[in-house]
């Protein structure tokens, strides 16, 4: 594992909360001032302006019990039956929304070309594990079951995640492998894939322990605030299912400064024990969420080019 320190710009999203002394009303208060950090203009010189050849439009999508806002990424070009890449936004199930992600899904819709919907899933305290994990799983098969509508190919189907969404798009392939709908390709940014009392025994946790943008305080919280006691913690964790057979080709994206480094190697190692074809990379001299930063890791460029050749080969 890589000891070097985190890039200098990266240390300014450091942000001195508290995450593990907070009430749910601060937790929440917290991420709405981030989100909406995130989305202005400022903002995008860290998280990436995205792609001009790409149109994003907000999309209510209406689920059992609830509407949830989807965030529509298409090539301007218009092209019928365009794959379908369901993307999960990062923020440890407290925070985060999908406009974070907007650089690299503008990308891929433009890039594949496809149709990327980035899912803005219920969040923790007031929505825990396994909610959020239901509604990908949910808006999964509702946008394939009306694949006309979309205008998409229900045979061309991925799903894309990072930090918890690397979580939940692992998820999301494991029901899709039970109940479909079928799924080509899985892509996980670096995963957390270990929620269970073992979460922090792995030799990246303590030796990244405080990283700016994933430090220990924060990841503990994160688990905390979204999983309920009631939940058996091995049913929301990747790693420890005990059959991953049969589950689409994987590409796991991990960063050498990261705390949950390991739970993607581990994954990657499990899924090819399993059979299951999983090309793992770590890029040096990045952290945790990199992909949401590329205005201050230029690593991220080269990640999102490998991620577009990726999907490239297994989409069309």
């Amino acid at each position: 594992m890589n000891r070097g320190r985190a890039p200098l710009g990266t240390r300014i999203l450091r942000d001195g909360h508290d995450w593990e002394a907070m009430t749910h009303e601060q937790v929440i208060a917290a991420r709405d001032r981030a989100n909406r950090a995130a989305a202005s203009r400022a903002g995008r010189i860290v998280t990436g302006f995205a792609d001009r050849r790409a149109r994003i439009a907000t999309v209510p999508i209406e689920l059992t019990g609830r509407r949830l806002p989807l965030r529509v990424h298409r090539p301007k070009r218009f092209a019928p039956d365009l794959p379908l890449v369901v993307s999960f936004h990062g923020g440890g199930f407290i925070g985060g929304t999908a406009v974070q992600n907007d650089w690299l899904n503008s990308r891929l819709a433009a890039g594949l070309p496809a149709v990327v919907v980035a899912v803005e899933y219920r969040l923790a305290p007031v929505h825990p594990l396994p909610l959020p994990v239901d509604d990908g799983s949910e808006t999964l098969t509702a946008i394939v079951a009306d694949a006309a509508g979309w205008g998409i190919d229900p045979g061309a189907v991925a799903v894309v995640g990072e930090s918890a969404g690397g979580m939940i798009a692992a998820l999301v392939a494991l029901r899709a492998r039970a109940e479909g709908p079928p799924l080509r390709a899985q892509v996980l940014n670096y995963p957390a894939t270990d929620w269970t009392e073992t979460w922090a025994d792995y030799a990246s946790v303590a030796e990244h322990a405080d990283n700016p943008t994933l430090p220990l305080p924060r990841l503990r919280a994160a688990r905390k605030l979204s999983l309920p006691p009631a939940l058996d913690p091995h049913t929301v964790s990747p790693l420890k299912f005990a059959d991953l057979a049969g589950l689409p080709p994987a590409l796991i994206v991990t960063a050498a400064l990261d705390p949950v480094a390991d739970h993607g190697r581990r994954y990657a190692e499990r899924l090819r024990e399993a059979g299951v074809e999983a090309r793992l990379s770590c890029y040096p001299r990045a952290t945790h969420a990199f992909l949401s930063t590329p205005g201050l890791v230029p690593a991220a460029r080269t990640a999102r080019r490998e991620i577009l050749d990726f999907l490239r080969g297994r989409l069309h």
